[in-house]
C-alpha cells in the first residue's frame, strides 16, 4: 500500500536575517536583482536576448501577471518579477530521468519548495506506477494510451477532474474545455477559484460583466485611484509605471490595506536612470491601515459621508441605476461607532478619504485578493461598485472597476471556456461552434472538487499546469483527497510539491514554456492571451525548448482528443496549425470574430465590454444595481487572533523564486508570521521566538507548527504569513458566499510557544 504524506512544506526556521524595511520600490536594487535571477538560470547571452522579448509585439507575453503593456512600448517592459519569471522558465539546467533516479518521492517530500523549483525544466514524460517510491521515464504514446483508457474505464464523466492553471493559453484552454466537455461534464476548476472568482460573481450581478471596465490609458485620466488590499510592487509591479505616470499628472492614490506596502509609498522606475533622472516618485497620498475584513464597513462609512454631503453624480444614479433608495437606507442601520470600530479607522480619516472621493471627477478603483478572499468578497465588492455608482464612475473616461488579475491568463481561460458553471447563453454559442450536445449540469469548482476527492469520488485528475497542492486550502485535507484519486496527471514547465502528492499512478507530463520556439507542422506557431484589461494579443517565444521531449499544450489535449473523441473535432488539423484553432473559436465565442485577422494586427484587440463601451448593462433591469448586504461579523474568541496569507517578494503565487522577501526586511526563510510589536509585548513575545498557530472553524482546529515571529506594522489583532506555507492553516470550508473562494485573508488562529501554553493577552 502506498505511503500517505500530509502534503505540507518542511518546517524551517534556520537561516533568517532581518534589514531594515525598505521605502521605495524599483530603483537599481530591482535592476541588480532581474539580472543576477537572469544571469544565474540562464547565463548572460540568454539573459539579455530573452528579457529582450519579454511583453514585445512580436515577441512572447510574460509568464507572470496579466497587467497590460502600453501602446507605445520600451525596450525593457518588464518588470523585476517578470524577469525571475521569464528566467525560471528558461533556466539551462534540466529535471530528467537520472534525477528521479537520484531521488526517491521521499526524498524529494523533505526539499523545500525553493529547492524543487530550483532543480530545473522537466525533460521528459516520467510515469510514478502503483506502488512505486520513484518516478520513471514513459513514452508520450504510452502516456495518452495511459490517460485514454483511464477515462474510458471511469463510471461516469463526472468521475474526472480537469483543472486549469491561469497561464494556459487560449488556443490550449479552448481545447481543453471543448474535449471535457465532448466527455460529458463540467468539471473544470481552475485558479479562478481561488482567486478574483468573487469580483466576476460581483460584477456580474451589479454591472452586467465580470470583468474590469478601464483601459490602461484610463489612468492618465483619472484624478483619483484607490488601491484596496492589493501589493502590486511585489504581484503586479509594471502597475507601478502607470500610477507613478497618473500621479505626475495630478491624481490623488488612496492605499487601502493592512500593511503598509512600499510599492505603494514610494517608486523610482529603474529605466529613469538612463536619462539622468534619479528622482523616486511619492504614490499614495493616504495609507488607510484597515483591519483584516474591515474593508466592508469602511466603504460604508466613506459612503455615509458622501450621502450627508450630497456628492452624488444624482442623473446618473437615476438614469443609469436601480436600488439606490434600498440601498441609501440600509447605510441609516450602521452607527460611526460600529464603522470605526471594525474598519479599525478613526473617522476623521474616513472623513478625509471622502472628501477626496468627493473632489474626483473620474475614479478608478483597484483590488485584489485583500478583498476576494474574505466569507463577504463578492458583497466587499459590491460596495466598492456602491462606491463608483454614486459618482457615476463607470462607462466615463478615466474612471471603472479594475481587479487586477494574477496569472498571465486567468481571464482568457474563463472567456473561451474554463468555467464549471459557464450560462446557458454562452453554452448556446459554444454548441453552435463545436456542433455537438454539451451537458447543461454545472461541475466541481475547486473546493468542491478536493470534497469529491476525499469521498473517493474522482478516478482521474488532470492538471493543466499550476501547483494544484500548493495553491489549495487546508493542505493536509487536498493531500489526502488526491492520495485517494486513481491517476494524476501534472501537465508542467518545473518541478513542484504536486508532483509528489498523487494518485495510486501519476503521470508528469512536459511542455513547452511560453518563452519557447513552437515548432509544428505548417511552421512556428504563436498562442494568444488575454490581459486584465480585455486586450486579446499574440505571445511567440523565440527560445530553443529546453529538451526535444517537449510538446505543446495545445498538441498535447489534441492527442488525447484522437484517443477519446477522434470524430468530434478535427484534432489533428488543430495540431498542424493553431489558425485552425482560432477559427473554430471564432465561430464558438462571442467577440473573436475575424480572430485570426485581428489578432495578427500590432497590439491585438479589445473584447466588448458594455459599461466600458457605452455605459450601458447587460442586467435584467438593463441597468448597474445597487447592492444592500450587512456588515461582515468580524468578533473572535479572545485572545486569538486573525491571519491572512501574503506573498514574499520572491516569489510568485506558489513558485517560489528565492528566500528574502526584499521590501519587509526578510531574508533567508520564509516561515515567519508578522505581528504587531504591542501585541507581541503583551504576550511576552520577542522577535525571532518561535510559536505555533492553531486556526479555528466550526469546532475544527488546524495545527502548524515553528512561526518566527518578526514585529511589523500591522493592525492590533492581526498576523500575516506567507503561503503555501500558511495554507494548511485555511479551512477548506470556509468559502466566501456564492463565490466558494477560500477565506485566505481571514484565518482565526491562537498562538502557543514551544512548551505548549495558549498565549493569551494579559
Amino acid at each position: 500500500m502506498k505511503e500517505t504524506h500530509d502534503g505540507t512544506t518542511p518546517p524551517d526556521t534556520a537561516g533568517l536575517r532581518l534589514s531594515k524595511i525598505k521605502t521605495t520600490a524599483a530603483g537599481i536594487p530591482a535592476a541588480v536583482s532581474s539580472l543576477n535571477h537572469g544571469i544565474r538560470k540562464m547565463g548572460l547571452t540568454k539573459t539579455v536576448r530573452t528579457l529582450l522579448m519579454v511583453n514585445q509585439k512580436d515577441g512572447f507575453d510574460c509568464p507572470g501577471c496579466a497587467w497590460p503593456d502600453p501602446e507605445h512600448r520600451t525596450s525593457f517592459e518588464f518588470c523585476e518579477n517578470g524577469a525571475k519569471a521569464v528566467a525560471d522558465e528558461a533556466m539551462k539546467a534540466k529535471v530528467d530521468a537520472t534525477f528521479f533516479q537520484k531521488y526517491s518521492i521521499s526524498d524529494l517530500l523533505e526539499k523545500s519548495d525553493f529547492w524543487l523549483n530550483s532543480q530545473g525544466r522537466i525533460a521528459q514524460p516520467m510515469i510514478r506506477a502503483q506502488g512505486s517510491t520513484h518516478y520513471q521515464p514513459i513514452d508520450w504514446d504510452d502516456a495518452f494510451d495511459l490517460i485514454s483508457e483511464e477515462i474510458q474505464s471511469m463510471s461516469h464523466p463526472e468521475r474526472g477532474v480537469y483543472y486549469t492553471s491561469g497561464r494556459t493559453s487560449n488556443e490550449a484552454a479552448f481545447l481543453y474545455q471543448a474535449l471535457v466537455r465532448a466527455l460529458g461534464s463540467n468539471n473544470m476548476p481552475d485558479c479562478s477559484n481561488m482567486c478574483h472568482e468573487s469580483s466576476g460573481k460581483a460584477l456580474t450581478e451589479t454591472i452586467g460583466i465580470g470583468k474590469g471596465t478601464v483601459h490602461l490609458e484610463d489612468f492618465n485620466h483619472a484624478d483619483l485611484i484607490l488601491v484596496i488590499g492589493q501589493n502590486p510592487g511585489t504581484n503586479h509591479p509594471r502597475m507601478l509605471t502607470a500610477l507613478r505616470d497618473a500621479k505626475k499628472r495630478g491624481a490623488k492614490i488612496i492605499s487601502i490595506n493592512p500593511l503598509p506596502e512600499t510599492g505603494l509609498q514610494r517608486f523610482k522606475h529603474p529605466q529613469d536612470y538612463m536619462n539622468g533622472d534619479f528622482r523616486s516618485t511619492q504614490l499614495a497620498d493616504l495609507f488607510v491601515p484597515v483591519r483584516i475584513g474591515g474593508d466592508a464597513a469602511l466603504l460604508k462609512g466613506i459612503m455615509k459621508v458622501l450621502l450627508d454631503t450630497g456628492a452624488l453624480d444624482t442623473s446618473f444614479i437615476e438614469n443609469k441605476t436601480i436600488g439606490f433608495d434600498q440601498f441609501r437606507a440600509s447605510l441609516d442601520k450602521y452607527s460611526w461607532d460600529e464603522i470605526v470600530h471594525d474598519s479599525g479607522i478613526e473617522r476623521t480619516l474616513i472623513e478625509e478619504i471622502a472628501s477626496l472621493c468627493d473632489e474626483s471627477n473620474a475614479t478608478i478603483a483597484c483590488w485584489a485578493m485583500g478583498l476576494t478572499q474574505h466569507r463577504n468578497g463578492v458583497a466587499v465588492i459590491q460596495e466598492v461598485v456602491n462606491l463608483l455608482l454614486l459618482g457615476g464612475h463607470i462607462g466615463r473616461k478615466g474612471a471603472g472597476v479594475c481587479p487586477v488579475r494574477g496569472h498571465s491568463n486567468v481571464q482568457g481561460d474563463r472567456t473561451v471556456g474554463i468555467w464549471e458553471a459557464p450560462s446557458e447563453s454562452f453554452l448556446q454559442k459554444l454548441e453552435e461552434g463545436l456542433n455537438f450536445s454539451i451537458p447543461r449540469k454545472h461541475g466541481y469548482d475547486v473546493v468542491h472538487a478536493i470534497h469529491a476527492m476525499e469521498q473517493g469520488n474522482v478516478d482521474v485528475f488532470i492538471s493543466m499546469g499550476g501547483n494544484f497542492l500548493s495553491a489549495t486550502p487546508d493542505t493536509k485535507r487536498t493531500a489526502i483527497g488526491l492520495q485517494k484519486v486513481g491517476l494524476t496527471v501534472q501537465i508542467s514547465t518545473k518541478l513542484n510539491r504536486s508532483h509528489l502528492i498523487t494518485g495510486e499512478t501519476a503521470l508528469i507530463l512536459p511542455v513547452l514554456g511560453r518563452t519557447e520556439i513552437d515548432l509544428q507542422e505548417s511552421g512556428e506557431q504563436f498562442v494568444t492571451v488575454e490581459n486584465s484589461m480585455g486586450v486579446v494579443h499574440r505571445s511567440k517565444g523565440n527560445m530553443k525548448p529546453a529538451s526535444t521531449s517537449l510538446i505543446s499544450e495545445p498538441t498535447l489535449v489534441a492527442q488525447l482528443g484522437v484517443r477519446l473523441c477522434p470524430d468530434m473535432l478535427p484534432w489533428r488539423e488543430f495540431m498542424k496549425n493553431y489558425d485552425n484553432i482560432r477559427d473554430l473559436m471564432e465561430r464558438s465565442l462571442n467577440g473573436f470574430n475575424d480572430y485570426n485577422h485581428r489578432v495578427r494586427e500590432t497590439n491585438g484587440f479589445l473584447l466588448p465590454n458594455p459599461p466600458r463601451d457605452s455605459c450601458e448593462f447587460k442586467t435584467e433591469s438593463g441597468k448597474a444595481s445597487f447592492s444592500v448586504h450587512p456588515l461582515p461579523d468580524v468578533n473572535i474568541t479572545d485572545g486569538h487572533f486573525v491571519l491572512m496569507t501574503i506573498r514574499s517578494h520572491d516569489q510568485y503565487n506558489t513558485t517560489i523564486y528565492g528566500l528574502h522577501d526584499r521590501y519587509r526586511g526578510v531574508h533567508g526563510n520564509r516561515r515567519i508570521v508578522f505581528m504587531n510589536a504591542l501585541d507581541m509585548s503583551e504576550r511576552s513575545l520577542k522577535t525571532r521566538d518561535i510559536v505555533h498557530m492553531k486556526s479555528h472553524f466550526n469546532g475544527t482546529v488546524r495545527e502548524s507548527q515553528n512561526w518566527i515571529v518578526v514585529p511589523y506594522e500591522i493592525p492590533r489583532g492581526n498576523l500575516a504569513a506567507y503561503f503555501p506555507e500558511a495554507n494548511e492553516l485555511v479551512p477548506l470550508d470556509s468559502t466566501a458566499h456564492i463565490s466558494n473562494t477560500p477565506t485566505s485573508k481571514w484565518i482565526e488562529v491562537s498562538l502557543s510557544t514551544s512548551d505548549a501554553s495558549i498565549i493569551e493577552e494579559e
